[in-house]
């Protein structure tokens, strides 16, 4: 049995249940419906519980069969199956019946996604894996290096097809968006390796090296692989990842009159909302049929690595504008997204709560290493400390910012380089947070674009500090959140709605006591005369996934007559 959440409008964690049986999707009746069969269905779809159901096709009316009619779970079944029902495909329910479920928003460890892949258990278990002697003409070819001669187990230009197809593969899920492959000297000792697999063979398209075909060593792994040697790839990073500006000049260059794509909403990098550029208007993707094969083009285009996650449901916020594409499906070869065969978009297909989005592999800078914080509540929060002089097995010494010009946007950077989302605040003042060992100050004038993956790519002195406050209470500090708001205004009714209108001006004391009007209004014959105004409405939406809270408290509002 395979069980998914379909309909609109709905949000990752519910919507209606449709079960994969005999072959075939249908849908559940609502007869007889209760919490405990929500249960089981949630667990079925990897959430940890049922917070509740829905009845009469609230997320929409299905199609095909509907499968289950009277079902009665006592909420610990193992399988909706061992509940007790009419039978397959016995009912006597219209599809204005279909039920649907709410599930907690949290997920059963370990559990299988279809669209999720969990890169680390998988680097546990493997280990290395053999390439085998350059005379056997069995798994890996071309990644095989003879010792001290640099020279490949195949000629330069045969390195295509299957070897390229499992390199490609290797490197996606490190995080790399190309792969080279190895015609280079290897230096490397024979040391006791512990192999655990042989004989991988990759088709390219595979966004993790654990779909690929290949065999386990089993009993003592340490004799295994005797004429070969470990398969060795060399990844190259995508142009966000590469020193200078070259590489992102001639990217820029590859994609001049091509359509564009790019992901918004997400607080890390690699991730987001994907959303693409067609007839000169940005629009969003809709999430039928997205899975981790059209996900990983996304990826890849963008010069990440594969991806690792598909989500689906907004999950990165909702989009605004038109919803471009529906039901894509690349093959996983594709260069790009446009070339995966999709379906146009209708009005009645999607809403922007399916807004499709991607979590891509990237590869490990290190750059976390460099920063931390110290003194919040919590982990999200505190004084920022960051590390200098960490290169060449030196020990870091750790120090201090200076709050002077610090903001959102230097806040923005030194959470996505904690790996801890959003930045709520940037702070200038530290001083009610506790001290740490770590007094001294040592960089200062940091001026970020909010783009940057770390502290020091961004504008600061240098060595040449310059702080005028260098004590602690001084330290710049971030509190970060793993969601935020995102206000965006809807700019066609402010187009709709505006208009002149000529007001007298004893009608406009509060705007004037609010300095709502120009300058000039102070030199007005008052209460005579009047004004030339130009008047609109205007709506501000919130598209992220966190509420929007003003920056002043509300103890600190002021009452105003003329509200």
């Amino acid at each position: 049995l395979r069980f998914r959440l379909a309909g609109y409008p709905r949000k990752h964690n519910e919507g209606r249940v449709e079960v994969f049986y005999n072959d075939e999707w249908g849908t559940i009746c609502d007869d007889d419906f209760t919490l405990g069969n929500a249960h089981v269905l949630c667990r079925h779809l990897g959430f940890v519980a049922a917070t509740g159901w829905a009845h009469s096709a609230k997320y929409g009316k299905g199609v095909g069969r509907i499968w289950l009619d009277n079902v009665n779970c006592a909420g610990g079944e193992k399988s909706i199956g061992d509940c007790k029902h009419r039978g397959w495909g016995n009912s006597d329910c219209s599809h204005e019946e279909d039920a649907g479920v709410i599930c907690k928003d949290e997920r059963i460890p370990g559990f299988k996604d279809s669209n999720v892949i969990e890169v680390r258990k998988m680097l546990a278990r493997v280990g290395s894996w053999c390439c085998p002697d350059p005379t056997e003409h069995t798994g890996w070819e071309a990644p095989c290096v003879t010792p001290g001669t640099g020279q490949g187990a195949r000629p330069a230009h045969a390195a295509t097809g299957r070897v390229a197809s499992d390199t490609s593969t290797a490197t996606g899920h490190a995080g790399h968006g190309s792969e080279l492959l190895s015609p280079h000297r290897l230096v490397t000792e024979r040391q006791q390796l512990n192999y655990r697999l042989h004989s991988v063979s990759c088709t390219g398209t595979e966004v993790h090296l654990s779909m690929c075909s290949f065999e386990f060593y089993r009993g003592n792994t340490s004799a295994a692989c005797g004429a070969g040697m470990p398969a060795v790839v060399s990844c190259m990073p995508g142009p966000l990842f590469t020193a200078g500006n070259a590489h992102k000049k001639k990217q820029r260059q590859q994609q001049q009159g091509q359509p564009r794509i790019r992901l918004k909403g997400g607080a890390r990098v690699g991730e987001g909302r994907v959303e693409v550029l067609k007839s000169s208007e940005w629009g969003t993707i809709c999430d039928d049929r997205w899975n981790l094969l059209s996900a990983s083009v996304v990826c890849r285009e963008l010069g990440f690595g594969s991806a690792k996650e598909a989500l689906t449901g907004a999950r990165m916020g909702q989009g605004t504008g038109p919803i471009h594409l529906n039901e894509v499906q690349c093959r996983g070869t594709e260069k790009s997204l446009w070339n995966c065969p999709f379906r146009n978009i209708t009005q009645e297909d999607c809403k922007h709560t399916e807004d499709a989005a991607v979590r891509c592999n990237i590869p490990y800078m290190g750059y976390e290493n460099l920063i931390r914080l110290s003194g919040g509540r919590s982990r999200f929060e505190g004084r920022v400390e960051v590390a200098v002089g960490a290169g060449d097995g030196d020990q870091p010494r750790w120090g201090l910012v200076c709050g002077e010009g610090w903001g959102t946007l230097e806040a923005m950077v030194a959470c996505r380089q904690l790996g801890l989302g959003f930045a709520n605040h940037g702070l200038q003042e530290t001083w009610y947070w506790d001290a740490s060992n770590v007094t001294e100050m040592i960089m200062s004038g940091v001026k970020c674009a909010g783009h940057e993956m770390s502290l020091s790519h961004c504008q600061h002195h240098g060595t040449s500090l310059s702080c005028r406050n260098t004590g602690t209470r001084f330290a710049a500090g971030v509190i970060c959140s793993e969601t935020a708001s995102d206000l965006l205004l809807h700019a066609p009714l402010v187009q709709e709605t505006a208009y002149i209108e000529d007001r007298p001006l004893h009608m406009l004391y509060c705007a004037a006591e609010e300095n709502c009007l120009a300058s000039s209004a102070r030199l007005a014959n008052w209460p005579y005369g009047h004004r030339r105004l130009l008047r609109f409405s205007s709506q501000i939406h919130n598209h992220g996934r966190a509420d929007f809270r003003p920056k002043a408290g509300r103890h600190s509002w002021v009452w105003h007559e003329c509200h």
